[in-house]
């Protein structure tokens, strides 16, 4: 069955916080699986946007990395002053299948969803780049912060949402 499920997420950034740095949603998309090629539970799927396929991260014994039938079928994102907020839909073939490891049934997307966003900026002040990222289950509010200059990029207040669309 093809599924699509809907990934969003917003930032908060600091007041004059869009001129001093080029924050930006980067093409990396990681999120949590099931996977019947390698008929195992909540992996960690590599998406990179315009990719007609995705990367399962696999097993730690058998079937390791492996291409997944996955994409970014839309990828929108809006930035304001004060906000930069995403909303990426990912398509997904998915097929019902007891883990190869402990007999657990699958389910789509997993029963425990996780996602990792990728940013990317650029400091006027140092002329150097970063990539940070945002992800589920981390603590909340959370600074995203310049590797270089440590000035404040944006506030990570609410977990990215994750909704299985059909």
């Amino acid at each position: 069955m093809l599924r699509t499920a809907e990934i969003t997420a917003a930032l908060t950034r600091p007041p004059g916080g869009k001129e001093s740095h080029q924050l930006y949603w980067g093409p990396t998309v990681e999120f949590s699986l099931d996977c019947f090629v390698c008929e195992r539970l909540g992996r960690t799927t590599l998406f990179e946007r315009g990719a007609e396929k995705a990367l399962c991260s696999g097993t730690r014994s058998g079937l390791g990395r492996h291409h997944a039938p996955a994409r970014i079928a839309a990828f929108d994102s809006t930035s304001g002053d004060e906000r930069l907020a995403v909303r990426i839909l990912v398509d997904f073939w998915w097929a019902p299948f007891e883990d190869g490891r402990d007999g657990r049934r699958s389910a789509a997307p997993t029963s425990h969803p996780w996602v990792r966003l990728h940013l990317g900026y650029y400091c006027h002040e140092t002329r150097e780049s970063g990539k940070p990222s945002i992800q589920t289950n981390v603590s909340r509010p959370w600074d995203l912060r310049c590797g270089d200059c440590d000035q404040i990029l944006a506030t990570d207040t609410e977990t990215p949402a994750v909704r299985l669309l059909v």
